[in-house]
């Protein structure tokens, strides 16, 4: 029997199961909608912090740059520790948050792909069963999510990091900052992808870590195993989604310029509107997509060795045998050895 394509098979899961794509939209919109709230109320509430004067309403009043950035200037001066203290919390309560529905999130998607795969799609070529209330993998999958926040952490660091050595070829009596650009860039681009790379070991592994009910470190090793034994299969999955994902960011950005042309003479109120539907049927097609990666993972995971095992170049009789078995080596014709016997 034939081995089904892991990518078509993943774009058919999206399409056949598009309760898959509802429920990553429903935890990560919330998500970021809670983001969203939570930032504009921490905004409010520290400007409601700020002492403004007589003096400071006077200066904003007359509208001259200069007496508007002494007003500011003034109105900011001491609530930086403020300020950076609201964002650290925000943050931190942010990512608690995030690891705790993208695990739930991550459980949920996983065990409804397995069941899919086993009764639909693997179902010729295995008679295992999926039980979707067998495994009970979240505490794995809080290690693998907390280990993917502390990698955005690292990013963050490193990145300040490269700033820091990019402008030491710099100072003050030989200011050079065309040059300490030129250091940030390839040191942001080596950041970006170990960043990338960590990420994506991680997110694989939380499919191990739901199928096989194992810790974030075996998890971890089962998915380096399999992208060892199955390295062409996953790197075609990931290509064509991410090649996807790059037409639709293309479309979207073409798409969100047309009602940018019309700014002068539409209303601004209609634009913004334009620009935010756009960016959520984009942000919607992600999601699609990256549920159609997952399946495709997933597609291949649910597939025997013997159908990657078996080399599509290799001959094979009518009977269905490769041509290679049928041969019987200790024929002497076939030796190397000549006979000193004839």
């Amino acid at each position: 029997m034939s081995a089904p394509s892991p990518t078509i098979e993943g774009f058919r899961a999206a399409f056949r199961r598009p309760s898959l794509t509802f429920a990553e939209i429903a935890w990560r919109w919330t998500l970021g909608a809670t983001a969203a709230a939570l930032f504009l109320f921490c905004f409010i509430e520290y400007l409601d912090t700020l002492p403004v004067t007589t003096a400071d309403s006077a200066l904003l009043s007359t509208r001259q740059p200069a007496f508007v950035v002494r007003a500011l200037t003034h109105i900011l001066r001491g609530s930086l520790n403020r300020a950076v203290l609201a964002a650290l919390l925000v943050m931190l309560s942010l990512s608690v948050l995030w690891i705790i529905a993208a695990s739930i999130g991550r459980l949920a998607t996983v065990r409804a792909l397995f069941q899919y795969f086993r009764d639909e799609v693997a179902s010729g070529f295995s008679s295992e069963t999926y039980d979707p209330t067998k495994t009970r993998p979240i505490r794995a999958l809080i290690d693998l999510n907390f280990l993917r926040v502390a990698v955005v952490l690292a990013m963050i660091l490193a990145f300040a990091g490269a700033g820091i050595l990019s402008s030491f070829v710099s100072s003050n009596t030989h200011p050079r900052p065309g040059l300490a650009f030129t250091l940030f860039i390839p040191l942001a681009g080596v950041i970006c992808i170990a960043g990338w790379g960590l990420n994506w070991w991680l997110s694989l592994a939380g499919i191990f870590a739901v199928h096989n009910e194992e810790d974030a470190l075996a998890a971890l090793s089962a998915a380096v195993s399999f992208f060892r034994e199955r390295t062409g299969s996953v790197v075609a999955v990931s290509t064509w989604t991410g090649l996807a994902h790059l037409i639709a960011f293309s479309i979207a950005t073409t798409v969100v310029s047309l009602p940018l042309a019309f700014i002068r003479i539409a209303p601004l109120r209609l634009i913004i509107a334009g620009v935010i539907l756009v960016t959520l049927v984009y942000l919607a097609v992600v999601d699609w997509l990256y549920i159609a990666r997952l399946a495709g993972y997933v597609c291949i995971a649910e597939m025997p060795d013997a159908l990657f095992a078996t080399s599509p170049l290799a001959p094979t009789s009518p009977s269905g045998m490769a041509v290679e078995d049928m041969i019987d080596r200790d024929e002497p014709i076939l030796s190397d050895i000549p006979n000193l016997a004839v």
